[in-house]
């Protein structure tokens, strides 16, 4: 009975014992599914944390970049609305010795080549003096003495080799430095070459050649620092006779100025959205651009001259672009002057406004840039193109072409009336004057542009003077007519334009003739100055 209660007992102690670790097992269960819940909570937490971090670095970057194109386009503007003012501080003026570069020589380095190789050591080949009782062995000392024969032997081997590396070695040291030195004279023969070029250069310009000042002044124009996506082109050419300096210079179009106004990113959209630039200020600012570069160009110009070589220039602004009705490209003038050296650098361009300070020149300037709305040029770039102010043959006596110096008075009166014929006006009234020329009355028979036309040709060597450009006026008022041309073989001086400046008044310099005569009576014609020429009545030149 006992041993029945012993068992029974044991078994519900076992009963019990398996209870409470089934409790400890579900109490273990319990606590691992809390440490789950709770890592999986701590895990939705951080990645909630990191994608709220990560929008937030999105936006952040997003506004930051933002700002860094409305920045770019305030200093856009900012640039575009300061195009004179930032160059008034710079000297375009170019230093002939600073043209003329520094040779770049490289330091020589042979390498290895220039490491002799140690020579062999004797000692170190010789087996070592027999000592003690190595002396007494037999044989010893015919086997030492055969051993240092063996050495010697090596040794000379060895030294003739050693000798022959380093010769070889020399030998291509020498050819090393032999191509350097070679390689030295080329660079400074380049160099040198490359002064003499400067030099001539300089000589040309001192002593007023025009290809040279044209070359000068183009630098000077490339030199000058704009947008990047400013054409920054332009055609020179220079008329001695007048000291008169030809501009066709290459303006940006209206696309250099910005359409945005500014950038701003919608959070709540993610995009960037953009504010339009009323064209209003857009037009506002290109034709302020327009009259900047001009201003610009022209200080450049005088700035540059510290020879005086330009005492008037003449600048016509253009516009390349491509007509939409043909397709064809299409060149445009936008703005067009005659301004001199005394006129212009009386201006204060710090404290100007751009566009007032070209009526102030009676610049003519298109009444609206953007639509391309063209102005005739005050004086046509082909008209004094090089080409025909240098055309000069060595061999003078075969040139073909008439030389309007060794015409007759007659011939030349019928020459310049049949120019003007050609180019469709009707010659009423034609005498020659009194100093040698030719005095016209011509009509223009295009309604509303034309009129009576007074026209008078002086074949003159100097300068033709003010004197003879206020005659012309006084006639074109006496005559009620509506223009007034003035032709010479010669050419004017600044006083000349300065006094023709915004009347009804047109001067052609030789060149200017000879384009005439090629292009509409089909006369190719020079102009060469007999040494015994003397003017009728010469005007003074400093007028």
């Amino acid at each position: 009975m006992a041993r029945r209660r012993g068992f029974l007992h044991a078994a519900v102690q076992a009963q019990r014992d398996a209870e409470k670790q089934h409790l400890a097992q579900l109490r273990t269960q319990t606590q691992i599914a809390r440490e789950a819940e709770r890592a999986q909570k701590v895990y939705l937490s951080a990645q909630r944390a990191e994608q709220k971090e990560r929008t937030r670095l999105y936006i952040e970057s997003q506004v930051a970049l933002v700002a860094l194109e409305n920045e770019r386009l305030d200093r856009d503007i900012a640039r575009l609305e300061n195009l004179l003012t930032e160059s008034l501080a710079h000297d375009e003026f170019i230093n002939f010795e600073k043209l003329k570069q520094s040779p770049d020589i490289p330091f020589f380095n042979p390498g290895p080549l220039a490491v002799a190789e140690p020579p062999p050591v004797q000692q170190r080949y010789f087996p070592p003096e027999l000592s003690g009782i190595r002396k007494f062995i037999p044989g010893a000392k015919e086997k030492h003495a055969q051993e240092i024969a063996q050495a010697h032997e090596r040794y000379q081997i060895d030294v003739k080799a050693h000798a022959a590396r380093e010769a070889d070695r020399l030998q291509r040291l020498e050819e090393a430095n032999a191509k350097y030195e070679l390689q030295i004279t080329e660079i400074r023969q380049k160099v040198a070459a490359q002064h003499a070029e400067v030099d001539a250069f300089k000589q040309d310009f001192t002593a007023g050649s025009p290809p040279a000042i044209v070359e000068y002044f183009t630098m000077v124009l490339v030199s000058s620092s704009y947008p990047d996506n400013f054409p920054q082109h332009a055609k020179l050419a220079y008329v001695p006779e007048s000291k008169q300096l030809v501009v066709e210079y290459d303006l940006p179009s209206l696309e250099v100025v910005p359409e945005v106004s500014s950038y701003k990113y919608v959070k709540t959209k993610d995009e960037v959205t953009q504010t339009v630039k009323p064209l209003a200020q857009r037009k506002a600012l290109y034709s302020s651009v327009i009259a900047q570069v001009t201003l610009r160009t022209l200080k450049e110009l005088f700035k540059a001259d510290r020879s005086r070589f330009v005492e008037t220039i003449v600048f016509n602004g253009y516009v390349a672009t491509i007509d939409k009705g043909t397709g064809r490209p299409l060149r445009t003038c936008l703005v067009t002057l005659r301004t001199s050296r005394d006129i212009f650098t009386q201006l204060e361009l710090s404290k100007v406004d751009p566009l007032a300070c070209l009526k102030v020149l009676n610049a003519s300037v298109s009444k609206s840039p953007a639509e391309l709305a063209p102005v005739r040029p005050v004086l046509e770039f082909n008209m004094v193109d090089p080409r025909f102010i240098e055309e000069t043959d060595v061999l003078s006596g075969l040139d073909p072409r008439p030389n309007l110096m060794d015409l007759t008075p007659s011939e030349f009166e019928s020459l310049i009336t049949n120019l003007f014929q050609k180019m469709g006006l009707e010659t009423r009234l034609t005498q020659a004057s009194r100093d040698g020329g030719v005095d016209c009355v011509a009509y223009d028979p295009r309604p509303i542009f034309g009129g009576k036309v007074v026209i008078q040709a002086k074949r003159y060597k100097h300068t033709v003077g003010v004197s003879a450009v206020r005659d012309l006026f006084g006639t074109v008022q006496n005559e009620g007519a509506s223009k007034g041309i003035l032709v010479t073989t010669s050419g004017y001086g600044k006083a000349s334009f300065e006094f023709a400046d915004g009347k009804p008044l047109e001067l052609l310099s030789g060149s200017n003739l000879m384009y005439l005569l090629k292009e509409h009576a089909g006369v190719e014609a020079r102009i060469v100055m007999p040494e015994d020429w003397k003017d009728p009545q010469p005007d003074m030149q400093g007028e």
